[in-house]
């Protein structure tokens, strides 16, 4: 393996002694801070690559497939080393907890769903945390005192999840996938209009003229915290 592999050497070496709170550790410089869900996605990221027994160098030896878009996708992020930038980390839209983890050579992989009964089993495990949930995580409300409170309360209860029976926690499936193909290197034009550099599948034809999607006013997919959905702004915001 060449010299630069090393690069991440203290996750994978946290993922094989399975030291979880190392990892959990990680993930709170990526994440901002820890929950409930993010301990989940370490869990599974860790669980899976054990499994696995594949390093990943980010060269999509290792592909992630998530499908979801909350916290538990950045301790599959942190713990596979699996992202959006090295083209690892695939999004389906399905809106469930789960993810699935693959070895390209053989398209080997591990599914981890969260179990349908987790969420009210947790949340019964630790009734103060409740309230403030709903109040500063769904209300979006809360004195700073609260806020404070609920982020000590998360952190703690985040940390105490990592010792749960794992079959308590998830659905475990092995599968044989079809990999996705490797991703492909496009040539980038410049848009007529804006003069920014466009990725050729993004870009469209006006009049002969190369022009990006933004100044076409065309419709492109976007993630956000409701999903993916399909927009246009007609132009640049």
């Amino acid at each position: 393996m060449h010299e630069f592999a090393a690069a991440r050497a203290v996750i994978e070496t946290m993922i094989r002694s399975q030291d979880l709170e190392g990892l959990m550790r990680q993930t709170e410089h990526l994440h901002g801070h820890l929950c409930p869900f993010v301990s989940l996605g370490v869990r599974a990221g860790q669980y899976a690559m054990m499994a696995l027994s594949r390093q990943n160098t980010g060269m999509e030896e290792i592909v992630a497939i998530v499908e979801c878009n909350n916290c538990f996708t950045d301790g599959i992020q942190m713990v596979t080393g699996c992202t959006f930038g090295n083209n690892a980390l695939i999004y389906k839209d399905l809106g469930k907890t789960a993810v699935t983890v693959a070895r390209r050579e053989d398209g080997q992989a591990m599914r981890l769903s969260v179990r349908p009964d987790y969420r009210d089993k947790m949340m019964a495990r630790y009734p103060n945390s409740g309230p403030l949930f709903q109040k500063i995580v769904v209300e979006r409300q809360g004195t700073p005192e609260e806020i404070d409170q609920f982020h000590h309360i998360w952190h703690t209860i985040a940390y105490r999840e990592l010792e749960m029976p794992l079959e308590e926690q998830f659905n475990i499936t092995p599968l044989t996938i079809k990999m996705p193909e490797y991703a492909r290197i496009f040539a980038s034009h410049i848009c007529s209009v804006c003069g920014e550099s466009v990725m050729e599948p993004r870009v469209r034809m006006q009049q002969g003229k190369p022009i990006c999607l933004s100044c076409a006013d065309a419709d492109y997919f976007i993630l956000t915290g409701q999903g993916m959905t399909i927009v246009r702004d007609g132009g640049h915001a």
